[in-house]
């Protein structure tokens, strides 16, 4: 039974901001005799995330929800994960992270909804910001970049030890630009991946949640979270609000299990905020080269079909020189070891529809 609310932290942000990888590092300062859960979306239909945080910890709980529907407005798919995640974990602290193409006041309605008042304590709104990218229209100008800016309680500008000399330029152009939007009001943390976390945002986890929203969806300060009306049908039985109430709570809910085609292979797509994403799994059994993997990746940043679109690409691959996480975004190309895998996984998201046909063909070109 839950005794008193989760402290839960929403943590957004654009594509390949550092999301993944700040809640590493959060992850890192958990207490040892508590348990921590973390909730992953992403706009990608074969989730590739949680395989990157690569906790063997048993004091962390780990779950996905692919397809970007975590932001839908009518938020049940989110509502059944929190709920199976909380069922399973029994956690100390919930991390939620968004998609970085969803519009994370949704799900903030979500928990703000009268049902969670006794089941989940929101705390600071963290949203990750590359200050680099203030310039480019692709995201000053979208819609969920703006959303994300105008929820937050606090902002953290990350990868901040790429900023070479106009370091305290970018930062006062990051300034201007939220005065822009209205969020004069919000702090600004400055933090490189490569640093310790500031004792500063470790500080702003555990503040209760200074932003609210309105019924239109529209930030402001100082509004109380627990009268927020949602259009979520609710999954409690009626005249309950407590977890042990749950209506779809089954703790041992079966997941969809992957149609794997005749080569060992499932392909998905998805589409939508003006992007479009395409993954692959492949069976365990397979192992892919691990040279003639960089080398296609290489080829997909640059070649003319895709490199003048291509947004995001990463993925979990089980290889002849083992187990390895890919990372591209913006020319940033990282690859680290990790300790294992269900399978092999490759997400590639872009601004166009491209012939997945093609890179298909090329992708199975890498198994050994």
């Amino acid at each position: 039974m839950i005794i008193k609310a989760i402290p839960t932290n929403i943590i957004t942000g654009f594509l390949g901001v550092g999301k993944t990888s700040l809640i590493k590092q959060l992850l890192a300062t958990k207490p040892a005799d508590e348990i921590w859960a973390v909730l992953v979306n992403e706009f990608g239909e074969v989730g590739i995330d949680a395989g990157l945080l690569n906790s063997s910890d048993n004091g962390i709980q780990i779950r996905e929800v692919a397809g970007g529907c975590m932001c839908c407005a009518a938020g049940v798919p989110t509502q059944v994960a929190i709920n199976q995640l909380i069922a399973k974990a029994k956690p100390d602290r919930l991390l939620i992270e968004p998609t970085g193409l969803g519009h994370p006041n949704e799900i903030i309605k979500v928990l703000s909804a009268p049902h969670y008042q006794n089941v989940i304590s929101l705390r600071s709104t963290l949203c990750l910001v590359d200050a680099r990218k203030i310039h480019d229209p692709r995201y000053r100008e979208h819609a969920n970049f703006i959303q994300q800016l105008q929820v937050a309680d606090v902002i953290i500008a990350t990868k901040s030890d790429l900023y070479d000399a106009e370091n305290t330029k970018l930062l006062y152009e990051l300034q201007t630009y939220l005065s822009h939007i209205e969020r004069t009001d919000i702090p600004v943390v400055s933090h490189s991946n490569q640093q310790p976390l500031p004792s500063a945002l470790l500080d702003y986890l555990n503040q209760p949640r200074r932003v609210s929203l309105n019924i239109n969806g529209h930030a402001s300060a100082g509004l109380k979270l627990g009268s927020l009306p949602t259009t979520a049908p609710s999954l409690f039985r009626a005249g309950g609000s407590r977890l042990s109430e749950l209506s779809l709570f089954a703790e041992g809910a079966i997941e969809a299990a992957l149609d794997f085609d005749d080569r060992g292979i499932v392909r998905k797509q998805n589409q939508g905020e003006g992007c479009f994403s395409c993954g692959w799994v492949f069976e365990p059994s397979q192992e892919f080269d691990f040279d003639k993997l960089m080398d296609f990746i290489q080829r997909q940043a640059q070649s003319s079909n895709v490199g003048q679109v291509l947004l995001r690409l990463k993925a979990v691959m089980i290889t002849t020189d083992g187990i390895a996480g890919f990372n591209w975004i913006d020319h940033e190309f990282t690859v680290v070891e990790l300790d294992d895998t269900l399978d092999s996984r490759l997400e590639m998201i872009t601004m166009d529809d491209v012939n997945w046909d093609e890179i298909e063909l090329q992708l199975i070109a890498c198994l050994s």
